[in-house]
Parts: structure tokens; sequence; C-alpha cells
């Protein structure tokens, strides 16, 4: 009898450990358990800590209320301007009402992923591919707006979302990278202008002070051929003067107004005529040509013995003249 009742005593209890460690639950702190008494979700929602339910009559379900990571898959689209995309994008978000959770929506992961998806194709289409790579908090701002408008009737908060990769086709990466080397060659070239401008004003007060002062002119000579110096170099560069250089160009002027004189051409020279005779030649001493007299016609003419008439006195001279004598005029 005795040992019938401690048999009893004990299968009871062992039935009673039995339904004990049936009916215990452990919630960890980052959960929530929501409670489904017969298919119906009990008001209370059971905290963190050890808990107890019916085994058979009532069932247990965890969510973790932790901040969720989840990829959202890359998505092909086409801008608002026309260019062909392909964005992925990240998303953090949490559950603020386990009840919600687990009674309003299925899956919730699947949901949240589901839905970021379609909002990430939808921004893509109404921005423009410089929004997309400059302007990504603004998409990102109206990105997580889209996802939150629905998540909220789940019980899921949706905490931020970036887009984390914009891929482009290989043209037109091509095309931007040369759009941004004209930009920076153009920056470039205004910085240098700039600087040019800058120096020409400073090279301008310096030759005006260099102007009161002529001898500043040459100390700066000379210290640039010491810069030019300073270095093992074979070559040694002297600046010339542009004063110098203007001057001869002022002294070469007048000379360029001055119209040249004509050459005097040169006559030929005379032939001299061929003596007459080899005595006249040898003779030292050359003969004046005698002048010619004419006898006059009044006078009479002389005869000579034979009775010839004589000659005049031309003919005489040209006698006298031949024979080396001195000519002499007859009257």
């Amino acid at each position: 009898m005795v040992q019938e009742l401690v048999i009893a005593i004990v299968a009871v209890l062992c039935v009673g450990a039995l339904y004990a460690a049936s009916a215990a639950r452990v919630v960890k702190q980052y959960e929530r358990g929501v409670v489904l008494r017969l298919g119906r979700l009990r008001n209370d929602v059971r905290g963190p800590g050890f808990t107890m339910v019916l085994p058979g009559v009532e069932r247990l379900r965890k969510v973790n209320m932790q901040i969720v990571t989840m990829p959202v898959p890359a998505q092909d689209g086409i801008t608002r301007d026309n260019v062909t995309v392909r964005v992925d994008a990240v998303i953090y978000f949490k559950v603020v009402d386990a009840a919600s959770a687990v009674v309003e929506v299925e899956d919730y992961r699947f949901a949240v992923s589901q839905m970021a998806q379609t909002s990430l194709r939808s921004i893509i289409g109404k921005s423009d591919l410089d929004d997309l790579l400059s302007n990504r908090e603004k998409l990102n701002q109206g990105l997580e707006l889209m996802i939150d408008s629905p998540a909220v009737g789940w019980g899921v908060q949706i905490d931020r979302v970036e887009i984390k990769d914009v891929s482009l086709p290989e043209t037109m990466k091509r095309s931007m990278a040369r759009q941004a080397e004209a930009d920076r060659e153009r920056r470039a070239r205004v910085i240098n202008a700039d600087a040019e401008l800058q120096a020409s004003k400073k090279l301008a007060e310096a030759a005006k002070e260099m102007s009161t002062q002529p001898a500043a002119l040459q100390l700066r000579l000379l210290q640039t051929v010491v810069a030019v110096a300073a270095e093992k170099n074979s070559t040694l560069v002297l600046p010339f003067p542009v004063e110098l250089l203007r001057f001869l160009e002022r002294a070469q002027q007048p000379q360029q107004h001055i119209a040249p004189q004509p050459q005097q051409q040169q006559l030929p020279e005379a032939v001299p005529p061929e003596p007459r005779e080899s005595a006249q030649q040898a003779s030292p001493v050359q003969s004046a040509p005698s002048p010619s007299v004419r006898r006059p016609s009044h006078l009479p003419q002389r005869k000579g013995p034979s009775g010839s008439t004589a000659a005049p006195a031309a003919a005489d001279a040209d006698t006298d003249e031949r024979s080396g004598a001195e000519p002499f005029a007859h009257h």
C-alpha cells in the first residue's frame, strides 16, 4: 500500500516536471514574446526573462527587436535624363511593435526587402544622373520616406536607407571622364590667367620703382646672373638691355632717310693718237700744234725760182714742225 502510494507520488511529480519543462520559456533581452492562446492574440507582450505558457493552449512567438541591416539587391533603371544605371542600397530597420509584426504581416523581413526594391526603382526614375552621383542625401531621405510609409503598419520602423553604389555604362564613364578633364583644364587656365594678371601688376609696380633708381636695374641683372650661375652648368645667360637696342634703332633711322647719291658714270679713256714718225716718239719734248695762219688774199703770192707758186705759211709751219723747229707766224 505504501509502496503504491510512493509510486503514484513519483509519477505525479514526473508528470508535473514534464509539464513545467514544456511550459517554461526564456525570453532574451533583445526579444519580446507574443502569446497566442488558442490562436487569439493576448494583449500582454512578454518581456525578457523567464515566463510560462500553457502547453497545447498557448504558443509563444519571439520577435527580435534589434536593428536589422538588410542589403537591397542591385536594381537596373533609367533615370529622368535617359541614362541606364544600376543602383544598389542598404536599409536599416527595427521592430517597434512586436504584436503588429506578428499579426499584420506574414514575414516582415521579406516585405521590407520587396518594398525597398520597388522604392529604389521608383526613386531612380524620378531622379537625374547628377542627383544620383552628387545629391545622395536628398535621395536617401526620399527613399526612407517611401519605405517607411507602409512599414509603420507592420510595426517596423525604418531607421536609415543609404544608396551604396551606382554603376554606369562604360560609354557614360568615358564621357564623364572627358567632361571632368575639360572642367579641370578650364579651371587650371583660369587660375593661370589670374596668376599672370597678379604677376603683371606686381611687375608693373616693380618697374615703376626701378625707374626712379637706374642702379636697381643693374643690381637686378647681377642678381639674375648669380641665380643662373648657381647651378653647375656650362652655359651663362647674360641679358641684353632693351634700351641699347632701342638706341641703336634710333641711331639707324636718320641714315635710312638720306637718299643715296648717284654714282658718276666713268667715261672711257681716250686712246692717244699714233705718232706720225719715230722721231717724235724719241723726242723728249712734245711740240704743241702750231696755229695755221691764212695769208691775206690781197697780198701777192711768192714764186719760187722755178716759177711755181710758193707754199703758204701753213705749209712752212708744217715743214718746220716735221724738222723739229719751233713754229712761228709769217706776216
